[in-house]
């Protein structure tokens, strides 16, 4: 199925309306990822708050089923539908909203993945509507900030204290708070690399992490297939060992390509380990 073409249709919808500004495409089919189970993400930039009645306007010249309608919330107004068993995510912002928050990430270093993944859209999304509005805000996110970079390391290589019982965990099978702590420590090298490669976080929860990773030019070796092994190998103190060098390696890396970053005593939190009794 082609979707691009069924976003570019129903983005003509969108732009009958003189108030909005700006469409972008994002999400999978923004970046060629798309698969049978994608659906598609507009982010429609309006000039002043749409109403009610102009959410829904193009649903209904398409036909569509509304699967939610949220109001106005955290400065986006949403909606979910489906055409043609194709859905579709729709994100409303006013457009100074959205320059705002590329400002926050770009200009003030702001590390909070909400707001980078309205910059990645920015970065990596496709015009359908509104060039000029669209080229300016692209323009600003085309050079990423060293300082965020800088402040992505910084944060992310901070793992949490409850790393510091992972064998203990091991050895008491807590299954369900070992795999937490392993979840959410994959989740902080990630957000280390964004930074070490100077890319902004598309997804809270990195989704499509193999195309993901892919796109990194800075990485430890076979990463996605050792992430997934920590996960899915079935032996746990054998994910632990691998996920341990992983971080090592990050840290090497980040050594490497930011030599002025002290990151000694983040190294030495990273390897503690919670002592046993005799």
């Amino acid at each position: 199925m082609d979707l691009y073409s069924k976003a570019v249709e129903m983005a003509k919808k969108y732009k009958q309306n003189n108030k909005v500004e700006a469409i972008l495409l994002a999400g999978s089919v923004s970046r060629g990822w798309q698969d049978q189970h994608s659906d598609i993400e507009l982010h429609i930039l309006w000039k002043e708050p749409p109403s009610e009645i102009e959410r829904k306007n193009p649903i209904d010249k398409s036909g569509g089923n509304i699967l939610d309608f949220y109001p106005y919330e955290d400065e986006e107004w949403s909606e979910t539908f489906l055409v043609e068993g194709v859905k579709f995510e729709i994100s409303n912002f006013l457009t100074e909203t959205v320059a705002r928050f590329v400002r926050q990430v770009v200009d003030h270093h702001q590390t909070d993945y909400d707001l980078q993944c309205i910059a990645a859209s920015v970065f990596y999304g496709k015009c359908l509507h509104g060039e000029s509005v669209i080229n300016q805000l692209k323009s600003k996110v085309m050079i990423y900030p060293q300082k965020l970079s800088e402040n992505m390391i910084l944060e992310h290589l901070e793992l949490s204290g409850r790393w510091n019982n992972r064998l203990a965990l091991v050895d008491r099978k807590d299954w369900l708070m070992l795999y937490e702590i392993v979840c959410d420590t994959q989740r902080k090298v990630l957000g280390a690399l964004f930074g070490i490669n100077k890319m902004y976080v598309h997804h809270p929860a990195f989704k499509w992490l193999d195309h993901v990773v892919q796109c990194m030019e800075v990485k430890p070796r076979d990463l996605y297939n050792r992430l997934s092994g920590v996960l899915l190998d079935g032996d746990p103190k054998k994910g632990i060992l691998e996920l341990e060098e992983i971080i090592q390696e990050v840290f090497e890396l980040a050594e490497e390509k930011f030599p002025s970053l002290n990151i000694d005593e983040l190294k030495k939190r990273a390897d503690f380990v919670r002592p046993e009794h005799c």
